[in-house]
């Protein structure tokens, strides 16, 4: 969710801390700070607000070679420039930066710090003020930290600056993401190697319950035990340009555009050299030897989840189970004998999926994890990884990486159906081709999406998305993509399931979206856009070419109905992107959302 950067070198710091916090606002935030320190002491400026807003306080003429920065979501304690981080010990002697949830923080508080003032509302002000009241006790800063960690419970990723060691940036992990990154005689910290790719591209991976000495001229790895820990850095695999918007308003505007760009190179990166689609053997053997396939997954990866059970099911005729990883964690269903996980994350470092994960691997059970992110917690910790390689995805409402799932799963069950001796009766590789044709003509027709747009959901509160069978899977993604950035109160709902209830909300002019591209249910969903109709319902039917009629309010191409999940979303992502700009909504950055949801 927040994020933190990190620089100790010879550079003035500052201007690397603000781009690394500006390339870090994806995720979601509402205050930021910076720390800096020289011969002179600690610096702290810290905002409310946008990082343009902390931009305009930092003094310039503070120079220093030493800080750490963060961006806040917040947790404990409601947006302020108080409860905006870094946080001070109340000395002044420490300065610290957190992500994470600290479980324990209160019974941390009315255990070490009954003689303490706290300032803030934030658990991470109870972290720092330990670490002072252990080094007043003689610990040394290592050992204060390390004491410190030992008895923390929940996820934090932490960076740490004191002001009688002007050498040395202090971190600590778990649960939480955190990097750091090399350099020549430079060293950076950052919970994402995007915040600092623009000075180094080689970063060490940080494991649970570590902690590491950061100085600019080393970088030392320790357990908490005290062992020291080697590993190498690998290289992060991230083009500067990608990150940038070029010409566009909007990152999420040039991510919809990006789509048939990824499902091309998805056909390249999983083809063999003979041009036939292939998935890692050790993938599809320990795939073939599962009774069950359980999907987990959270938001937009979720309703990917949702779709790709059917292409399993209809193509490998393998059972398939789909669960929101927030309830699965801690209301586990009975598994079948011999389940096979598969964790859909655009990050990799959703918590509650991670949580799920964690106790699957305790259950001895095989996990595979499909994520944008190499390298990530949820690739690292499964036993196998598919890569969407949609390049980063920034805007926080995801489009392309929804659509590099889907593309991923086909892939999956295609392979999978072939090694089980089903026939796959289409050439999956041609009508991927076709998506990413039928995706490009659709981004395409912006002008046309932008006047539904404005026809049906200028002055609305609120809208309906009605399909069936995976239709009304893309019905539950175009209503989150609506509500995430517009702020309209939209819901996706099963056409059949109306009458059971949800149409007595229907009212004269409310928008109801309607979604036909399967042909054996497509009478049946144009039946529930006559009931809502009848109730004074303003319709919006969207459907494929060869199912159209005179009534419907756009028509996208024809594609193979099991792939066209990836060719309908495309008219609900622009109508949504048009919704939220004609209502003056930060399209990027919604309100209280965070890019990537790493506490649970």
């Amino acid at each position: 969710m927040c994020g933190i950067v990190g620089y100790i070198g010879t550079q003035d710091t500052k201007e690397i801390l603000l781009k690394g916090l500006e390339k870090l606002e994806y995720r979601g935030y509402d205050s930021a700070g910076i720390a800096v320190m020289n011969e002179m002491g600690v610096h702290v400026f810290k905002e409310k607000g946008r990082i343009a807003d902390l931009r305009a306080i930092v003094d310039n003429d503070v120079t220093a070679s030493v800080g750490i920065g963060h961006t806040r979501w917040a947790t404990h304690g409601v947006p302020s420039k108080v409860n905006a981080h870094p946080h001070q010990s109340t000395s002044g002697r420490f300065t610290l930066v957190h992500n994470g949830v600290i479980e324990n923080y209160a019974i941390l508080k009315r255990e070490y710090l009954q003689d303490v003032n706290l300032v803030s509302e934030t658990d991470t002000e109870v972290v720092v003020q330990i670490i002072e009241k252990f080094a007043q006790e003689g610990s040394h800063i290592e050992e204060a930290l390390r004491r410190t960690l030992a008895i923390l419970k929940g996820s934090y990723a932490i960076a740490l600056v004191d002001n009688e060691d002007p050498e040395t940036i202090y971190v600590g992990k778990n649960k939480s993401p955190l990097l750091v990154g090399v350099g020549d005689d430079f060293n950076v910290v950052a919970s994402d190697a995007m915040a600092m790719i623009q000075v180094t591209d080689q970063f060490v991976e940080l494991m649970d319950k570590e902690m590491v000495i950061v100085r600019k001229e080393a970088v030392t790895l320790k357990k908490l035990n005290g062992e020291i820990v080697e590993r190498a850095p690998y290289t992060a695999e991230i083009d500067a340009s990608d990150i940038e918007k070029g010409t566009y308003p909007h990152y999420m505007l040039k991510e919809i555009d990006e789509q048939p760009l990824v499902i091309r190179k998805l056909i390249q990166k999983y083809q063999d050299e003979t041009g036939i689609l292939t998935i890692d053997t050790d993938i599809i053997q320990a795939t073939q030897q599962a009774d069950r396939i359980y999907i987990v997954a959270a938001g937009t990866s979720y309703h990917a989840g949702l779709v790709g059970s059917q292409m399993i099911e209809k193509l490998a005729k393998v059972p398939v189970e789909v669960h929101v990883a927030s309830e699965f964690n801690y209301n586990m269903p009975i598994l079948s004998e011999k389940p096979l996980f598969i964790f859909i994350s655009q990050s990799g470092e959703t918590a509650d999926s991670r949580a799920v994960l964690v106790q699957v691997k305790d259950l001895g059970h095989p996990a595979l994890t499909i994520t944008n992110v190499q390298g990530s917690t949820l690739s690292r910790e499964a036993d196998y990884t598919l890569l969407l390689h949609a390049g980063p995805e920034i805007a926080v409402a995801s489009t392309k990486a929804y659509t590099a799932q889907l593309g991923v799963l086909a892939i999956f069950a295609s392979v999978l159906a072939e090694a089980k001796g089903h026939t796959v009766e289409f050439d999956l590789v041609q009508d991927l081709g076709i998506v990413a044709n039928a995706m490009e003509i659709l981004c395409d027709e912006k002008e046309e999406l932008e006047n539904l747009a404005r026809k049906f959901l200028s002055t609305t509160r609120n809208c309906f998305f009605i399909g069936r069978t995976m239709d009304y899977y893309v019905g539950l993604e175009g209503a989150l993509k609506l509500k995430e950035i517009s702020y309209i109160q939209a819901e996706g709902f099963a056409g059949g399931e109306l009458k059971h209830g949800t149409i007595a909300l229907i009212e004269n002019g409310t928008p109801v979206i309607a979604i036909s591209t399967q042909e054996q249910v497509d009478l049946s969903i144009r039946g529930n856009v006559k009931e809502v109709v009848a109730r004074g319902a303003n319709p919006c039917i969207i459907s494929m070419k060869g199912l159209e009629t005179e009534e419907d309010s756009f028509v996208i191409p024809a594609v193979n109905e099991l792939l066209s999940p990836l060719v309908s979303v495309i008219p609900l992502q622009l109508i949504s992107y048009y919704a939220a700009l004609h209502r003056d909504c930060d399209v990027d950055k919604p309100r209280n959302l965070a890019k990537s949801v790493t506490v649970e």
